[in-house]
């Protein structure tokens, strides 16, 4: 048994939305986790740096940490493409049975 829960062009909207997420997201994870320098400013740095080596294992631990956040997002609209999908299947099957 499962029930609607939005409308026709909510879920349309919805599917739209997380298909482009997920493709925006994993591709930002892609490029964090292979250092892309463009990307360098949105990493959490601290402000106190010992030595070189403390630095680049910063840097290095915020890209990854960066990456592994953007493919979590991404497994997030996966869901919400799984919803939507549901949502947008209701009520096209309702509005042919009618």
């Amino acid at each position: 048994m499962s029930c609607k829960l939005c409308g026709p062009k909510l879920s349309l909207c919805g599917l739209v939305l997380s298909v482009w997420g997920i493709i925006q997201l994993t591709l930002m994870g892609v490029f964090y986790f292979n250092g892309a320098v463009a990307l360098l400013e949105d990493l959490p740095l601290g402000e106190n740096h010992h030595s070189i080596e403390d630095f680049v294992a910063e840097v290095k631990n915020g890209y990854s940490q960066n990456a592994y956040n953007c493919w979590i997002a991404a497994l997030l609209y996966v869901i919400t493409l799984v919803i939507s999908g549901h949502q947008f299947w209701m009520n096209n099957r309702s509005s042919v049975s009618m």
